[in-house]
């Protein structure tokens, strides 16, 4: 009698083992990474891939491959811990919350986390969201990222590099699958000058006039910002260990920065 509820047990243990993986799998198949050898692939894993694009920002280039189409719903992956903040509520009426609103949103989440080492080094206002840097103040590292909602006010976790590419607070940092690479650091195998040259070629090839900004440094990546005649433009990011680069293209048009 034992031995069946052992495997029982353990077939159970393996199904929910099983689902977990095809769920990470399925939120990585639908985004496409950029290598600097100019090859192209579906997700970590392969996969389907959707072509539909965000409308083209005005007087701005057009890049020549796909927009990555996915977004996270309200709320982020999970609403525990520093992956969700519900925060004050807010009717979606048509109009959109302020910057203001924004970056009183993102302090009053700082003060949930209860962690004096962390800070917040700017939000930054696109037309599709609010995009929140939060950093290290012990040694100047970039931390996470978050996007607020423009119409209701949640934060929640963004997508891509900041969740699957974070070594230290991302999903795989000993969380939900828990992170493989040892102990997080930012010493990383690819330079900041290495990353800066994979990030121009990417933009060369794909977003002709535009050029690499201002570096963070990040536990397993680079973020650098994007720049067009000087002026703010976007964003992408640059695994430090593979060189990838993931360009950000659910934010929509830059509209203005807070720095804080």
């Amino acid at each position: 009698m034992k031995v069946w509820k052992l495997i029982i047990a353990t077939a159970l243990a393996v199904v929910a083992v099983a689902l977990l993986t095809a769920s990470v799998f399925a939120y990585m198949g639908g985004l496409r990474f950029y290598s600097p050898n100019g090859a192209y692939a579906g997700g970590m894993m392969g996969g389907a891939y959707n072509n539909q694009q965000y409308p083209t920002q005005p007087n701005t280039p057009t890049p020549t491959t796909p927009a990555y189409p996915y977004q996270y719903g309200h709320g982020g992956c999970m609403r525990s811990g520093w992956n969700g903040y519900v925060g004050p509520a807010y009717s979606n009426n048509g109009a959109a919350i302020t910057v203001d609103a924004a970056v009183t949103i993102a302090q009053r989440y700082l003060t949930s986390l209860n962690n004096p080492d962390l800070a917040i080094d700017e939000v930054e206002e696109y037309t599709q969201n609010f995009y929140v840097l939060f950093y290290e103040k012990s040694t100047s590292n970039g931390a996470f990222e978050m996007l607020i909602d423009k119409y209701n006010g949640g934060i929640y976790p963004e997508m891509g590099p900041n969740m699957m590419w974070n070594t230290k607070y991302g999903m795989m940092s000993g969380g939900m699958m828990g992170w493989l690479g040892g102990t997080p650091t930012a010493a990383m195998p690819i330079t900041v000058d290495q990353a800066k040259a994979n990030a121009q070629q990417y933009l060369t090839t794909n977003l002709a006039g535009t050029t690499v900004g201002d570096v963070t440094i990040f536990y397993g990546y680079y973020h650098i910002d994007v720049l067009l005649s000087g002026n703010t433009y976007g964003m992408l990011s640059v695994n430090g260990y593979t060189s990838q680069v993931w360009y950000h293209n659910w934010h929509g048009t830059f509209v203005q920065q807070v720095e804080l």
